[in-house]
């Protein structure tokens, strides 16, 4: 599909650019600056997302469209009806978007994770490991359901073919400018009030590890990466070691 017959169906079905960005996961900005005409040669996926927005049946966009103008009463079944591209997590009832992550955000999720599973191969137990994008209905109820980048599951019974269906043990956010609020203040209440034991913020921006061990304090400890961060729902038996990670981002990974 050309850009010219995008801007004729845009035009045929009245969409507004906001409609558009959300929907397709293009950037506000990126699409205005298409449809204007001060963009000529969009990348490849852009055009791919902006194809396959004005292709889908249009009530079926129009569905999804006016479910988050009701934002504070959808549900799980709400959430499973979006579009496979359609990043987002639920919270209390309310959808707030997620920004595909950057190659530097999806290597510090899976080193995390990488020692975490090669210590529990090495040394038993029934805890699972997993890694984004795994579905947690945090509160078992019909209003949450989120995708933490690393968590630990030590109730086997908790972990279903959707994914993971209650309060898991331990869990990571890697932090980005856009789920930095959200992280540090919304997520954060949401962990402690389901039962969550342990929950760390990585800012790798900042190099540094907020711990929080609800079980013993409110209040995290700070690392740095300069030194293994202990685990504590492990004794400290597991601690994580942020020296490939402090290289990469010396190399300059973003």
């Amino acid at each position: 599909m050309t850009i010219q017959e995008m801007k004729d169906k845009k035009k045929e079905k009245g969409y507004t650019y906001a409609q558009i960005a959300n929907l397709s996961g293009v950037p506000l900005g990126t699409v205005q600056k298409i449809f204007s005409g001060e963009t000529v040669n969009p990348r490849y996926d852009t055009l791919l997302a902006l194809e396959h927005f004005f292709e889908e049946p249009l009530e079926v966009r129009e569905h999804v469209y006016n479910r988050y103008e009701r934002n504070g009463s959808y549900t799980v079944d709400d959430y499973r009806t979006l579009p496979d591209e359609q990043r987002v997590e639920l919270i209390d009832g309310y959808f707030y978007d997620m920004a595909s992550p950057t190659f530097g955000h999806q290597s510090i999720g899976g080193e995390i994770h990488r020692q975490i599973a090669n210590f529990i191969v090495e040394n038993g137990g029934n805890c699972r490991p997993f890694i984004a994008p795994v579905d947690v209905q945090l509160d078992c109820d019909e209003k949450t359901m989120v995708q933490p980048d690393v968590g630990i599951v030590c109730d086997s019974s908790k972990i279903q073919r959707f994914g993971v269906y209650g309060a898991p043990d331990f869990l990571v956010e890697v932090i980005s400018p856009s789920t930095k609020k959200k992280d540090y203040t919304l997520k954060l209440s949401k962990y402690i009030e389901a039962g969550v034991r342990e929950y760390w913020i990585v800012d790798y921006m900042q190099e540094k590890v907020l711990v929080y061990f609800f079980e013993s304090d409110v209040y995290p400890v700070i690392y740095g990466f300069d030194k293994p961060v202990p685990v504590n729902i492990y004794d400290d038996n597991l601690k994580i070691d942020f020296t490939n990670i402090a290289k990469w981002l010396k190399d300059g990974m973003e």
